[in-house]
């Protein structure tokens, strides 16, 4: 039995198109591969729970769990997911998946934890996920102010960030119209929240083909993951 020095943390990360896990040690060093599945059509909670249970069976051992879910949570209840399916409006992943796994679990935004993994942890800092949808994040001094949903105000007249430069958008527009729409975004976001950096990462965001600010960088999309063991970081 590893000592209470040597936990290893299941991190998995629930995307609209795929979810992944892979496990941390201490320092958040990967233990083990990653490992992605696809979501499951429609995603329903218990499916996607499934596909979680089925991901923790291939990683072997560890000894709690973090999840970035890809809506707004509070204390493990999901609060909706527009990319997901409407049945996760009110849903208690963190029960549910306790009890599936029999693990200590941990629940927070998708975007949030991506941001932890990335942020240097001075000013402000803005997060934000291109890929299925929008996520966003901001951190002041390091802390975090949880579930900012960005993706769903508006953007362009009616049309909120989500939707001009979500995945639905980027393959109706192609990328040309796509990176302009994206360069306009930044240029709100930075009058909106005056951030000190800019942090973009998602599975889209290696589609970006614009000259970015000095104070904007594309992270990895593994942050997703890596980030998970910020959340057992009291």
């Amino acid at each position: 039995m590893l000592s209470l020095e040597q936990k290893l943390t299941l991190a998995v990360d629930v995307g609209g198109s795929g979810i992944k896990a892979i496990v941390l040690d201490e320092n958040g060093v990967p233990t083990t591969s990653r490992v992605r599945l696809e979501t499951p059509k429609p995603a329903k909670p218990e499916a996607v729970i499934a596909v979680i249970v089925q991901l923790a069976t291939l990683q072997g051992e560890f000894d709690r769990v973090s999840v970035g879910f890809p809506g707004v949570v509070h204390e493990g209840v999901t609060k909706g997911a527009i990319n997901l399916d409407p049945d996760w409006d009110n849903f208690d992943l963190k029960t549910a998946l306790t009890e599936k796994l029999g693990k200590p679990i941990r629940i927070a935004n998708d975007a949030d934890v991506q941001g932890l993994g990335a942020i240097r942890g001075k000013g402000v800092e803005l997060v934000v996920t291109l890929g299925t949808g929008f996520g966003s994040s901001i951190f002041v001094d390091g802390k975090l102010l949880p579930n900012l949903e960005m993706g769903q105000h508006p953007f362009r007249g009616s049309d909120t960030y989500e939707q001009r430069l979500g995945q639905a958008a980027l393959d109706k527009v192609g990328e040309k119209t796509w990176n302009r729409r994206l360069a306009k975004a930044i240029a709100s976001l930075y009058h909106l929240f005056n951030y000190d950096y800019l942090y973009i990462g998602g599975g889209n965001a290696k589609k970006i083909t614009i000259k970015l600010p000095e104070n904007v960088k594309i992270v990895s999309n593994k942050l997703g993951l890596l980030g998970g063991i910020a959340l057992w970081k009291d």
